[in-house]
């Protein structure tokens, strides 16, 4: 096959794949990473339910953000079933960011959370309130 026709077949493969994503998005789905049998989840993915491989790890990043001089910054998170999703790891960074990693050692599910909360820049004062962000993983 000639280099035009390979180039032909490489962009309609990439326009489907384009296709097929911002549909999953269009709709309200997140287009989750699975890498190798991880799922991966940000700060989007709050309220969700997210189906994960039993024997796989479930990967969370939660990134900080920041406003009119207030930092909104993540807690590590936890899951609520360490015997459906075991702890792995996790780290918070000076930035507000936070990730953790878990496995999904058996079928059943586990309620993930993590927390926002606000620090001011000095002579900025917070809103007295703490976001959850919650997610369901149903290990299968």
């Amino acid at each position: 096959m000639g280099a035009a026709k390979w180039s032909t077949a490489f962009g309609a493969a990439g326009l489907a794949l384009v296709a097929v994503t911002a549909s999953a998005t269009a709709q309200g789905q997140t287009p989750h990473a699975r890498l190798a049998g991880r799922v991966v989840l940000t700060n989007t993915d709050n309220g969700r339910t997210v189906p994960a491989s039993s024997g796989g790890d479930v990967e969370i990043r939660l990134t900080h953000s920041r406003e009119r001089g207030l930092t909104y910054t993540w807690t590590a998170p936890e899951s609520g079933n360490s015997a459906v999703l075991g702890h792995a790891s996790d780290a918070t960074y000076p930035s507000g960011d936070a990730t953790a990693v878990f496995h999904a050692a058996s079928a059943g599910a586990a309620i993930v959370t993590a927390q926002r909360r606000c620090v001011p820049d000095p002579g900025n004062l917070c809103p007295l309130l703490v976001e959850t962000w919650k997610v369901t993983i149903e290990v299968k």
